[in-house]
């Protein structure tokens, strides 16, 4: 399909080629700002996640060009609904890709152009994907024991909150030395999924390790300090009511990156955290080293933590509140995942062979 120059995307100044539905649209919508630049404001006042907005911005341009670089005001549902029949059928994506990419469109044309999505083309629906139901892979405690004495190092650690503590990876990394009690064996997750903040548990057992660590990242940050870079990267919120205070030692990151790189927004050099590929990696050679069968990634530390809890008869609210999870359905899946079964079940065949015995 031939298209405006490759650049015109980006702009809202796209020829009219549907003159009917586009001469109804407000010069907001067809104003001469960028299309991403719009998409990031929006993002931004509405407090989406950096990785959200990463996200969102890659579907939209994935959207434009598979239309031959149209702009999306002079796109409908039906040219949505043919773009993630696409990304399913002949790209075979996973029904949660397709359901990002929807997310990202749907953001796009209700609150960046303001366009109502159910009353455009002969469609009223955007397709969705169908989400098939999978259970979670989930180490013994034999195994995370092995696979912790595998790891070695800040990866240990990392490690060990995400099962001792029940944490995301990137919500792990993006801890701040301030965001720890040590006293209080507590934790928070500050901006979760979802942006919630909660608390979860810090395991006794990692606390010597934890100290030690904070006061390496405390000499560390003096050492950035004097050489000018001891910036840490803030909250919008926070940088703009505390602009310095990505110099002080409780905004640090408790897993720093090796290397000082600058703030995106201000340009500041300092240490951003750890970056997620790094402890990925290590995470898989554990698991290869020890001879694991099983699948093992840094999320099924977190699957593990649940489902030991639940062994050790732990009330699944309580659990549903160290996970962040919004509704109690999301925890349930790990009462299918116990060693006895999600109801307590013995297998008739275990009484066969218990009488036979005798």
């Amino acid at each position: 399909m031939e298209g405006p120059a490759p650049g015109v995307f980006l702009g809202a100044s796209t020829p009219n080629s549907t003159e009917g539905r586009v001469s109804q649209r407000t010069d907001a919508q067809r104003s001469s700002r960028k299309l991403l630049d719009q998409l990031t404001d929006t993002l931004r006042t509405r407090r989406y996640s950096p990785r959200t907005e990463e996200a969102y911005r890659s579907w939209v341009l994935r959207y434009v060009h598979y239309h031959g670089i149209q702009h999306p005001a002079d796109l409908d549902v039906e040219h949505i609904n043919r773009f993630l029949t696409h990304l399913a059928v002949e790209l075979g994506a996973s029904a949660s890709t397709q359901s990002q990419a929807r997310a990202a469109l749907i953001f796009l044309y209700r609150e960046v152009l303001d366009i109502p999505l159910e009353g455009m083309g002969s469609k009223s629906q955007v397709v969705t994907g169908k989400q098939p139901a999978r259970l979670p892979v989930v180490l013994t405690r034999e195994e995370v024991g092995q696979m912790l004495r595998a790891l070695r190092g800040t990866h240990s650690l990392i490690a060990s909150v995400l099962y001792g503590s029940g944490l995301r990876l990137g919500e792990c990394l993006k801890l701040r030395v301030k965001d720890l009690d040590l006293v209080r064996r507590e934790l928070v997750v500050r901006e979760g999924k979802g942006g919630r903040d909660r608390v979860s548990v810090v395991p006794a057992s990692i606390i010597p390790k934890l100290r030690d660590s904070i006061e390496v990242r405390r000499a560390g940050h003096q050492r950035d300090l004097a050489d000018g870079v001891g910036w840490a990267v803030l909250p919008d919120r926070y940088a703009q009511k505390a602009p310095r205070a990505g110099f002080e030692f409780g905004w640090q990151f408790l897993f720093p990156a090796s290397q000082v790189s600058p703030d995106p927004r201000t340009g500041a050099l300092g240490r951003y955290h750890l970056h997620p590929s790094a402890v990925q990696r290590a995470v898989k050679r554990a698991a290869r080293d020890i001879g694991l069968a099983k699948p093992a990634s840094c999320h099924t530390f977190r699957h593990s933590f649940a489902t030991h809890l639940l062994e050790d008869g732990y009330d699944i609210r309580t659990i549903q509140e160290l996970l962040g999870h919004r509704s109690v359905k999301t925890t349930m899946i790990y009462t299918h995942v116990l060693n006895r079964g999600g109801l307590g079940i013995r297998s008739p065949l275990d009484l066969i062979r218990s009488d036979s015995d005798r």
